[in-house]
């Protein structure tokens, strides 16, 4: 007997990156278990090949034509060539999609598009359509309420029209100092010790981008103030009084985090072609012995100098480290003539590495990050320590969480040979160390078992109610 056809289907539309993607089909993976639900993930065709042994069970994986030609050399396009195709050349291939027999869904009626803000180009493909939309942020609350408030800080006189920050100096005396506290702001609490001048991650730090990437940021903010749901892959009151802080006005949010695969239902998502060898090598290592360090795959290569600090501070630490570094020149120019020959006796340096395999294994006792925020999730799940290392974007707040708020890991001032020696002592050994463990199991209690996963059922529950009313509420419009 053919299987019964799906009665809602809901479409998800990320943001063409690694740290987007991944989530995007872990929430998709979680609501495909709810009756009579068709899931289709729409990813630019640069992605999709990229992905193209990824097979989910009940999720369908599909190509949004981007018009970009793919230059063979491993990596996906860069953000100037596929910002551009986002706004100008695929909203009308996925309206396309979306509306002919022959698209995503065929003769299937789209119940909802579930997207990604940073993918904010689909909001006016589905208002033009007349579909439901629901946003998704994939990292914390404190991150959306920090790019909500950028129309704020413009009226206050911090960040200027070009996109740059504004020094005291320029500041009348009417205004707010870049000195105070962010928490003046009434959007992130003080326990986290940020400023106003630690915002610059939501401007690029090339004086070249900053007006664009200002932009970016204002047409997202404009964009989703029509959408009146946002899922937010985080958790539930993120801790301190972090849920006395209102959601932008005429918005809900609806904690669904943290987004991870139950051990029997993971599926790699990889971009690139992963590094198995490394969990033979781990298998040899003595248990919590082992540094593992990654700086993400969106983030910039840090400088030749901050490599070659970390490198130093790796090799001076005398213990087991595994390190993902991409190779490629700017990634890997700060290395030492000849390192990995020096340091193979109890070092290794990979490409690309199964994250969350190695996050769990026996043998791992701690993690340098960038702080990217499926890291951090990845991290806390297993219970493993941190040591921050934030380079853009909402990586500076999530270090601020971890290490004032859930007291799970310790900031890496620099990336001096000394300093990176010094904090991996703290992490490993001592009452220091000791004490960011007993915290980060606390952690891993509340968001796999505890009250964090259960607000997370709740709002996935209440998400699929609305859908399902929708339909009905429309289907009872037509028969009228």
């Amino acid at each position: 007997m053919a299987a019964k056809a799906a009665r809602y289907t809901i479409i998800f539309v990320p943001f063409p990156a690694q740290g987007h993607v991944t989530p995007t089909l872990r929430l998709a993976r979680t609501l495909v278990d709810h009756e009579d639900v068709s899931v289709t993930v729409a990813v630019p065709d640069f992605i999709r090949c990229r992905m193209a042994q990824l097979s989910i069970p009940g999720v369908a994986l599909v190509s949004i034509p981007s018009g970009i030609q793919d230059d063979g050399n491993g990596e996906p396009p860069g953000p100037p060539s596929f910002l551009h195709a986002l706004e100008h050349y695929m909203p009308a291939q996925l309206e396309g999609m979306l509306t002919t027999e022959r698209g995503i869904v065929g003769a299937r009626r789209v119940s909802c598009l579930v997207v990604d803000l940073l993918a904010s180009w689909a909001i006016p493909v589905a208002a033009r359509l007349g579909l439901p939309v629901v946003g998704f942020w994939v990292g914390m609350s404190a991150t959306y309420r920090t790019v909500a408030v950028i129309p704020e800080l413009m009226d206050k006189g911090l960040i200027s029209e070009s996109g740059t920050i504004v020094s005291p100096d320029q500041i009348d005396s009417g205004h707010c100092n870049i000195h105070q506290n962010i928490a003046d702001l009434h959007i992130l609490p003080a326990k986290l010790k940020l400023r106003f001048k630690d915002l610059p991650w939501l401007i690029s730090s090339s004086a070249v981008s900053q007006k664009s990437r200002l932009a970016f940021w204002l047409q997202t903010v404009n964009r989703a103030k029509t959408i009146r749901s946002i899922l937010v892959n985080s958790i539930n009151g993120e801790g301190g009084d972090s849920e006395l802080y209102d959601p932008p006005q005429g918005q809900e949010i609806l904690p669904v985090g943290p987004l991870l695969f139950n051990d029997d239902s993971k599926k790699t998502t990889a971009m690139w072609q992963v590094d198995q060898t490394c969990i033979g090598w781990l298998d040899k290592q003595s248990v919590g012995s082992v540094i593992y360090v990654s700086f993400g795959s969106w983030a910039a290569p840090m400088e030749p100098e901050k490599i070659s600090g970390f490198a130093h501070g790796l090799e001076a630490s005398g213990r087991p480290f595994l390190w993902a570094l991409k190779n490629h020149p700017s990634w890997r120019a700060g290395l030492p003539d000849r390192y990995m020959e020096k340091v193979a006796c109890h070092g290794k340096i990979v490409s690309w590495a199964p994250q969350d395999d190695i996050l769990k294994h026996k043998a791992v006792g701690c993690y340098i990050t960038h702080c990217g925020w499926n890291s951090v999730l990845e991290a806390v799940r297993h219970g493993v320590r941190m040591i921050c290392y934030p380079i853009s974007s909402d990586h500076f707040i999530n270090c601020a969480y971890i290490v004032h708020m859930w007291e799970v890991g310790i900031a890496l001032d620099s990336s001096d040979q000394s300093n990176v020696k010094d904090c991996i002592g703290r992490v490993m050994e001592g009452e220091e160390g000791r004490h960011l463990q007993q915290m980060v199991n606390k952690l891993r209690k509340t968001i796999t078992v505890g009250e964090a996963m259960c607000v997370a059922k709740r709002s996935l529950s209440l998400f699929m109610e609305r859908i399902k009313n929708n339909y009905q509420m429309k289907t009872s419009e037509e028969i009228k």
